[in-house]
């Protein structure tokens, strides 16, 4: 059920799978592909997929330092649809992806590095 086994900078392990590459994890799948139109800001549409996907719960994971942007209006749009909206540098925010995900709806965008 996509549970986070481990992060350090720049890789993750998910269940078995190392993955080098920011990504969206799901309830039921990943989102490997996944990467943002402005490289270090992140944009309504760079996360139109997991917000139609309707979840209780979005964290966001700024990096391992936090250095991804994210501008407050795509946090009050975000907001605006009823999400709970969790920021936090990404080590935390695998925490955080594992303490929720079998109690609600949740979503994870994660910057894997800086």
């Amino acid at each position: 059920m996509n549970t986070i086994e481990s992060y350090t900078f720049g890789t993750i392990i998910i269940d078995g799978e190392e993955i080098s590459h920011d990504l969206i994890i799901y309830p039921d799948r990943l989102d490997t592909s996944w990467w943002r139109v402005q490289g270090h800001s992140l944009a309504v549409e760079d996360l139109r997929e997991a917000l139609e996907y309707g979840p209780d719960v979005l964290i966001v994971g700024t990096g391992a330092n936090g250095r991804m942007r994210f501008p407050d209006e795509t946090q009050e749009h975000i907001r605006s649809c009823g999400i709970e909206l969790i920021i936090t540098d990404t080590g935390h925010a695998c925490e955080v992806y594992n303490e929720l995900k079998d109690e609600k709806n949740t979503v994870a965008v994660l910057h894997l590095t800086c």
